[in-house]
């Protein structure tokens, strides 16, 4: 009886933690799509095929909501960009890989920057996130570097979303050649400089 009733207990707490990621995944897709003024709780409930009073229920209300969406999204993103440190050409894959899933949606999270509160935070977070995994997967070049912050800066650039949208959306070049593209760009960076541990 007390097997039954944890096992009870334990698909229950599975299901509301599903439901919430159900939730947060909607709400993170939703922001990719539209302004975030445009956003409802209906909206948020729809895609994710509960009520609102579900959403309302796990996060209280649009703010809390909203809030934990930019935790989640951060989280996803973080796991998306994971790269062997050292690994130019794994780099170049997954950046891209992450802007052909996600690059539209930082469009229209960029566009919105100077009059949404959260989409400014969201925006800086993501310019932080950018700079920091630069730094630690191109970490054996820069350390090899003579400016270590002028690599930095230019190999932030030359992998930025921006980079990607010159190339893919603006150019209309396949996913294939914008990689190509971007590979080509940071190996002119890096030059010379090697890893400081072959």
């Amino acid at each position: 009886m007390t097997s039954t009733r944890a096992y009870t207990m334990t698909q229950r707490a599975r299901s509301v933690q599903l439901t919430r990621r159900r939730i947060l995944d909607a709400s993170v897709a939703l922001h990719g799509e539209r302004l975030a003024a445009d956003i409802s709780l209906e909206d948020v409930a729809r895609r994710a095929g509960v009520s609102v009073q579900t959403v309302l229920r796990h996060f209280g209300s649009r703010t809390g909501l909203f809030e934990a969406s930019v935790q989640h999204g951060r989280a996803q993103v973080e796991a998306e960009r994971r790269t062997p440190v050292g690994d130019v050409a794994a780099a170049v894959r997954t950046i891209v890989d992450h802007y052909e899933r996600r690059g539209d949606g930082v469009l229209v999270m960029l566009a919105q920057e100077p009059h949404q509160e959260l989409m400014a935070r969201v925006t800086a977070d993501g310019r932080r996130l950018h700079r920091g995994w630069v730094e630690e997967v191109f970490a054996p070049y820069l350390d090899a570097s003579a400016d270590r912050e002028e690599l930095t800066d230019l190999l932030v650039v030359a992998t930025d979303v921006y980079t990607w949208k010159l190339l893919r959306r603006d150019r209309g070049l396949a996913r294939d050649l914008t990689e190509n593209r971007i590979h080509h760009l940071v190996r002119s960076l890096l030059g010379t400089a090697g890893p400081a541990h072959p």
